[in-house]
């Protein structure tokens, strides 16, 4: 199952509980991985979230959106 959730006033958070088949056709398995995604524009880990939307007064609603 993978979750979306964007969150309110932060980054688009994805929990990912699957495997990653690589390209080499390696199988990795996930059993649970967060990974958040900047919102804002204002990261300089892009596209990861390193917490400026915080200080930068990002605003931005919540959304949560289950995939099976």
């Amino acid at each position: 199952m993978t979750k979306i959730k964007i969150a309110e006033n932060g980054p688009i958070l994805i929990e990912v509980n699957k495997a990653i088949i690589h390209k080499a056709g390696i199988v990795e398995e996930i059993p649970r991985k967060l990974i958040a995604h900047c919102r804002c524009g204002q990261s300089s880990n892009k596209p990861f979230c390193d917490g400026s939307h915080k200080s930068c007064g990002f605003s931005g609603e919540l959304v949560e959106i289950e995939i099976q």
